[in-house]
């Protein structure tokens, strides 16, 4: 994802900037979708895995990329919480 572009995304629901997500915490979320356990805010299913997404400061709400293009819908938001390993800020 393009530097620039990334300095200027925040969360839509938080306004808090936005960061890429790392390894462990990507790996951490594709385990719970594989499981069948990750669900979105509007609570649809994530089934997919993701290659790329962002996180919030907080590392509360996650938002996925696809084909380099952010997501940033409140509702298709992945809060964090719901994931027992995943790395906390």
């Amino acid at each position: 994802m393009d530097r620039k572009l990334l300095d200027l995304l925040v969360c839509p629901a938080t306004r808090q900037p936005l960061a890429l997500l790392d390894r462990a915490a990507l790996a951490a979320l594709n385990a719970a979708a594989e499981a069948g356990t990750l669900r979105r805010a509007d609570d649809t299913p994530q089934s997919a895995p993701l290659r790329e997404a962002l996180v919030t400061r907080d590392h509360r709400i996650v938002y996925r990329v696809d084909d380099g293009i952010p997501v940033l819908l409140v509702e298709e938001g992945i809060p964090t919480a719901q994931v027992a390993d995943f790395p906390k800020a």
